[in-house]
């Protein structure tokens, strides 16, 4: 199945001086990432990469992503538009080789076959990792919680218990 966001690039095309690439998803491309992620909409979203040989095979890629999606707050349910920017550093390397190791402090790996990597699935799973997990609008708070503990709403269950 190809990806949404497909971007393949021969592998042996990295020479010794490296290889800067940019990847922009088109409007149907951005559609798909949104539903795919399950967001509102992904309105632009654009990835450079520069690409250096690593040892025999594997490959460091620096990337910077900008993005532009919208969000659903999980305080107030509005939809609202927000900017994702990373920087990251991911290995690439074949199939089946990459590491068991699981220090923070060293690169992800991204397995590639037939001598191919797909910059554009790789920019899709920086934009999924680079997502706020609880989304919040600007300027949007929760709520302010009473201190008394018998005003919570399990204090209230607890009463209704205790009656019957």
């Amino acid at each position: 199945m190809i990806p949404e966001l497909h971007r393949p690039i021969a592998i042996e095309r990295v020479g010794s001086a490296g290889w800067d690439v940019t990847v922009e998803a088109s409007p149907a491309e951005c559609a798909a990432l949104a539903r795919r992620m399950e967001l509102p909409g992904v309105l632009a979203l654009r990835c450079g990469f520069h690409l250096e040989r690593d040892t025999a095979g594997s490959v460091i890629v620096l990337g910077h992503l900008l993005a532009r999606v919208v969000r659903t707050c999980v305080v107030s349910l509005e939809e609202f538009t927000a900017v994702v920017e990373e920087r990251f550093t991911v290995r690439c390397v074949p199939a089946g080789e990459e590491s068991d190791d699981d220090d923070p402090d060293t690169p992800d790996e991204i397995g590639y076959a037939d001598g191919t990597l797909d910059l554009g699935e790789a920019a899709a799973e920086q934009l999924a990792l680079a997502l706020e997990p609880y989304p919040r609008a600007p300027g949007a708070v929760l709520p302010d919680l009473p201190d008394d503990a018998d005003a919570t709403p399990f204090a209230a269950l607890e009463a209704l218990r205790r009656r019957h």
